[in-house]
């Protein structure tokens, strides 16, 4: 499985972004694919995730009502829009192979491959 980030860049706070990943060669063993983020001085942590069978998506606390995960079945990209960005959207943005957590936590967990991430900025 390869994956492939691009999108990120410098934006002011309360602007938009959309970061794309390419997957190729995704196989069934996985979940799907999410977005993970990680600033300077902090751990990565799960932005989003989204079923690559059925679409079924998860986000963050941090990421609910601003952010928005999909997929494009036929060009194999999963997207992650971005929206009312803040300073603290800050990090390195990398997509992953993901399986689905079991039991009473929602969401994914990185599983497999990375790509090698995309930097976004927020700052005026």
């Amino acid at each position: 499985v390869q994956l492939v980030e691009s999108g990120g860049g410098l934006v002011q706070p309360g602007g938009s972004l959309r970061l794309s990943c390419v997957v190729t060669g995704f196989t069934a063993g996985f979940y799907g694919i999410g977005w993970f983020r990680q600033a300077p001085g902090k751990e990565r942590e799960e932005v989003s995730c989204i079923s690559m069978t059925d679409g079924t998506a998860y986000y963050s606390d941090s990421a609910k009502g601003r952010f928005t995960i999909s997929r494009d079945d036929v060009f194999d990209f999963v997207y992650l829009q971005m929206s009312s960005l803040k300073p603290e959207d800050t990090a390195v943005y990398s997509c992953a192979t993901v399986l689905r957590k079991t039991g009473s936590e929602s969401g994914c967990y990185a599983s497999g491959y990375w790509g090698q991430g995309t930097q976004v900025t927020v700052s005026s």
